[in-house]
């Protein structure tokens, strides 16, 4: 698939606010700082589409962004935030729980992994989550070019084994670089694939 357009429509409080369903949907999400906005500007090819931060907490509401007049691209609040009040966390786990329970226009969900950190609790316990709830996901390693090959390697080695300890299997991963382009061709086929099995067949603009 080739992004030929990719266009801002609105950010929302609530799920009971976003557009209507009628299109598919596919939500990116990870902890605060992970390099979504990056991954996302990568992928549309627009590098100002999704606003970047080096302050962690930029995202803080439900971003739509229209591509290609046939899908939405869905950018969530970070996870695991701690540098705001226990409050905001808490409306914000509330927004994403009910976006991932409620939106029946949701296809799958990206959930992007640090790979130049080792496992994180926090990134463990929302994937859990969502096996629980049945909740459709996919796993994005992102920033592979900012650590040495062989730690970041080893950083993903450590993810599966510990994903391994709750799932009998991985999910689908990719890896992905927005500085290096790594990663938008696998994962735009994918969403063709899911597009075109709902009935949403693509038409170059």
């Amino acid at each position: 698939m080739k992004i030929t357009y990719a266009n801002y429509i609105a950010s929302f409080p609530d799920v009971r606010k976003c557009p209507e369903p009628k299109k598919p949907e596919y939500a990116f999400i990870g902890r605060s700082n992970v390099g979504k906005s990056s991954l996302i500007n990568y992928l549309t090819g627009k590098k100002k589409l999704a606003k970047t931060s080096g302050q962690p907490g930029k995202t803080q509401m439900i971003n739509y962004f229209e591509i290609n007049n046939s899908w939405y691209l869905v950018d969530l609040p970070g996870y695991g935030y701690a540098k705001v009040s226990k409050t905001k966390r808490r409306e914000f786990r509330k927004m994403i729980e009910d976006y991932m329970l409620k939106r029946k226009s949701l296809m799958c969900s990206f959930i992007l992994i640090d790979a130049n950190v080792s496992p994180q609790e926090v990134d463990l316990e929302f994937i859990n989550w969502c096996g629980g709830m049945q909740i459709p996901f996919v796993i994005c390693y992102t920033k592979m070019d900012k650590s040495k090959e062989a730690e970041v390697e080893a950083n993903i080695a450590a993810f599966r084994e510990k994903m391994l300890e709750e799932w009998e299997e991985m999910p689908r991963e990719f890896m992905t670089s927005a500085n290096n382009k790594v990663g938008a061709k696998e994962i735009l086929k994918m969403i063709r694939e899911v597009n075109e099995e709902v009935g949403v067949k693509y038409k170059p603009l």
